[in-house]
């Protein structure tokens, strides 16, 4: 038996300890520990809950003891976007507030009043979302300036939880460039752009890439879980886990991250922040071993998974998927990424509402619900696709999907039909595979990302749709 690698991936809704391991050449996973995650009302805001996801991070630990099969390394990967700010003590200043809270609104233009949008976009590359760490700040700058003068450190969520680990703390690149202030050439914080915006200077650390070693476990943390572990950084931005476990090695695919969100998108050397690659709103988020995850942001299986809670989780995903397939033939249609559909208080009845006031027909069962929203998807990747493929200038002959949406069977063949490309599924488990993978390579697992995904492809193998 060889080494073991553990991820902790976590999500908004849940997290998971995932142990990996290498066995006859191919890489074997399994999950050791299932967690809750979820957005909470606190003073006004919508806010992360960081004691209670460090207590599941330490829980699964354990459990890994209890197990015999305590890792060599570990790493977290999260959502992107989200921080929180530390004091002198390191304290946690204010609410650990997250991406889908009102706060932002009318932050954008505070910080167009200082950098115009399309000067932004060209010297960070990063699509405009209202939620974006730059706009986070100017909130807090615009609420609360006593919080960011006081700030000694700002520390993306996974970085929050490997500083609680290790007592070292340190920004990991792929989820500083979700924010929009990483210079896509340097590769290392605009402190230009950041001192223009009036925030704290002092608060940004030095950025790391994936494969870095943070440290190992302070001692608290040892005598709590029972033994001692290198913490790795992976691609904490959980899509740039996802990405690297992508199973080709060539250049003639597109990709889909598919979970809560749909990240759609190609793998460059070089950031485009052309005018016209921001009026298609791509982003060039940064990947593994500076790849860059040109890609587009879609709104993603967070609707069907509003659907499935709303209506008491009657129905398992497999079975909305059958029911929307029998409703192939409804034809009402919705705009995936329309703001409404961000944090709407009840997903069917805002998708109900949209099909009425554009004049369209309002579904009524969960199938023809479902089906909506499936139908919408596999249109917007068709779009997207087409706008990726203009501004490169180039065809793309096939489709990876990888992450849980790889299971969406309909969903599948709908962008299969609705791109005219082959659309290959799998590997489900992608951000725990990529984040395992990053800690492999430093490890000399692996001496390569080529060689990585050949043995994932041979791992996990992939599902065709045409």
């Amino acid at each position: 038996m060889g080494n073991y690698y553990l991820a902790i991936d976590i999500g908004a809704s849940s997290g998971r300890h995932i142990l990996g391991h290498l066995e006859n050449g191919k890489m074997e996973l399994e999950e050791v520990y299932r967690f809750e995650n979820g957005l909470e009302e606190r003073n006004g805001h919508l806010c992360w809950n960081h004691e209670k996801l460090f207590a599941a991070i330490i829980e699964g630990l354990k459990k890994c003891k209890e197990l015999g099969k305590v890792p060599v390394s570990m790493g977290v990967d999260t959502w992107g976007v989200d921080f929180v700010l530390l004091d002198e003590k390191d304290q946690i200043l204010g609410d650990t507030v997250g991406y889908r809270d009102s706060r932002t609104k009318g932050m954008d233009e505070k910080v167009y009043e200082i950098i115009s949008e399309d000067d932004l976009y060209a010297r960070t590359g990063i699509q405009k979302a209202i939620f974006n760490t730059i706009y986070q700040l100017m909130a807090v700058k615009t609420e609360h300036p006593e919080q960011m003068e006081q700030a000694k450190a700002m520390l993306m969520t996974p970085d929050y939880f490997h500083f609680l680990l290790t007592g070292v703390k340190m920004q990991e690149y792929t989820m500083a460039t979700t924010g929009q202030l990483i210079d896509p050439v340097s590769k290392d914080w605009d402190y230009e752009l950041i001192d223009l915006l009036g925030y704290n200077r002092e608060m940004f650390l030095p950025v790391h890439t994936p494969g870095t070693l943070v440290g190992n476990f302070r001692k608290e943390i040892v005598e709590q879980v029972g033994f001692d572990c290198q913490v790795v950084l992976p691609g904490t931005h959980d899509t740039a886990s996802a990405v690297l476990s992508v199973p080709a090695n060539d250049d003639d695919f597109l990709y889909i991250s598919s979970g809560t969100w749909s990240l759609m998108g190609i793998e460059t050397k070089v950031a485009n922040c052309t005018p016209e690659s921001k009026a298609a709103n791509i982003t060039n988020e940064g990947g593994y071993d500076y790849r860059f995850r040109y890609l587009k942001n879609i709104m993603g299986l967070w609707m069907i998974q509003n659907v499935k809670k709303e209506l008491e989780n009657k129905y398992s995903f497999a079975e909305l998927c059958d029911m929307a397939s029998q409703c192939d033939d409804f034809t009402s249609r919705v705009e995936v990424d329309d703001d409404c559909f961000l944090a709407p208080k009840n997903m069917i009845a805002e998708v109900q509402r949209y099909c009425r006031d554009t004049n369209q027909p309002e579904p009524k069962t969960p199938g023809e619900i479902s089906a909506v929203i499936y139908n919408s998807l596999a249109e917007c990747y068709a779009r997207t696709a087409k706008e990726i493929e203009g501004i490169m200038g180039r065809t793309y002959s096939r489709i990876h999907v990888v992450g849980g949406g790889s299971n969406a069977v309909y969903l599948n063949e709908l962008t299969a039909k609705y791109t005219h490309k082959e659309v290959h599924a799998g590997p489900t488990e992608a951000t725990a595979i990529g984040n395992i993978a990053a800690q492999m390579i430093k490890a000399a697992e692996f001496s390569s990302v080529e060689e990585t995904r050949t043995c994932i492809y041979h791992s996990f193998g992939v599902k065709k749709y045409e």
